[in-house]
């Protein structure tokens, strides 16, 4: 929704470039002003517009997951499950068949670790905590930001975007007493549906 969140392509391996959405820009009417291209220290070297200020972020994940691709956005589940399960510093996902949809998985009993962590301003910091992270969990598909939201990524933007969010919302729709939320009636679900 409006400014909020950020999106990633790697354009280039060897040397390592990447077009990444623009601060401030509105994610419903981006143009090609708001897509600078910059380097591995997050530099612009095409393009203009200021970087994204968790660009360190997203360089954290293309190199630690050999991501094409970083997508971070600020949905209401997202940032619900973050806040009911920071405290334990992640969550498992397992059991449902939707996990299937996560590149590599080829089970419903695969056990997604969702880490979460604190949410920071000192982005060069966080952005370290985060490679540490998923250097010890390597097959993760995302992680939340506390209060904040979700970064996924893939190998493309597709892939990237089929990453979690699902998921995350399932929890919330079925957990939600626990997420200071009531679950949704069958009938309640059915109309939204």
């Amino acid at each position: 929704m409006g400014t909020s969140g950020n999106f990633s392509v790697v354009t280039s391996h060897r040397p390592l470039r990447v077009t990444i959405t623009s601060s401030g820009a509105d994610k419903g009417s981006l143009s090609a002003r708001d897509l600078p291209q910059i380097d591995e220290e997050g530099q612009v070297v095409q393009g203009s517009g200021s970087p994204s200020a968790e660009t360190l972020l997203h360089l954290a994940v293309i190199r630690r997951c050999a991501a094409g691709s970083v997508l971070h956005t600020h949905s209401v589940w997202s940032t619900l499950l973050s806040k009911a399960y920071a405290r334990e510093g992640g969550i498992s996902i397992e059991g449902y068949e939707m996990l299937k949809g996560l590149e590599g998985i080829t089970t419903h009993e695969h056990c997604e670790w969702l880490p979460i962590f604190e949410n920071s301003q000192d982005v060069p910091r966080l952005s370290e905590r985060v490679a540490q992270t998923l250097t010890r969990h390597p097959s993760a598909h995302g992680f939340l930001l506390e209060g904040h939201g979700l970064y996924s990524w893939g190998a493309n933007v597709t892939e990237a975007q089929r990453h979690i969010e699902f998921l995350i919302e399932l929890l919330c729709r079925t957990h939600g007493s626990g997420l200071g939320v009531e679950p949704l009636t069958d009938s309640q679900f059915s109309d939204i549906a």
